[in-house]
């Protein structure tokens, strides 16, 4: 953090988020908070929100990947990355940032969009349309509908599917 310089002492000092050029991380646009889809029947849990408006295709947040320890099953734990694109997924990550608060929701609904870097154990999440200040960061899991951490999460977000296409999704 810095701060800004007031003109007047009177006015407290507001903390300024800056990014140095060479960081691997940065989630300056971004802040956590409890999620809007946090129901009574859910439970409160938390998602990532724009702190600023971020225009489609522009950059909203980049940061490191830890490849877990080999063995770890990804598959009963949600809280992690799939981190490969083989089936069964041979590696987990655990993601900086904020990018594992991003909620989930349907194929081609998200407002954001991971890129993985999965040779350099870094990824960038993108603007997939106009986000406004304020706005849940959306963006779909690639294990959505394989993983069986996810099975209840894949059933809600595809409830309003018809039949063919809850089949599809299994």
């Amino acid at each position: 953090f810095f701060f800004s310089q007031e003109a007047s002492c009177s006015v407290p000092l507001q903390p300024t988020m800056t990014s140095h050029p060479d960081t691997k991380i940065d989630c300056s646009k971004v802040y956590v908070k409890k999620s809007s889809f946090s129901t009574e029947e859910t439970g409160d849990f938390d998602g990532a929100f724009a702190a600023v408006a971020i225009k489609k295709g522009d950059l909203i947040e980049k940061g490191v990947m830890r490849r877990l320890p080999e063995g770890f099953d990804g598959n009963t734990c949600p809280y992690i990355f799939t981190w490969s694109v083989k089936r069964p997924c041979p590696t987990w990550g655990m993601g900086s940032g904020c990018a594992p608060f991003y909620n989930t929701c349907k194929e081609g609904t998200a407002n954001t969009k991971m890129v993985r870097y999965f040779d350099e154990d870094r990824f960038e999440i993108f603007a997939n349309s106009d986000i406004a200040k304020d706005e849940e960061l959306l963006h779909t899991y690639i294990s959505l509908k394989w993983r069986g951490c996810f099975s209840e999460l894949n059933d809600i977000v595809h409830a309003d599917d018809k039949p063919d296409e809850k089949k599809e999704s299994s």
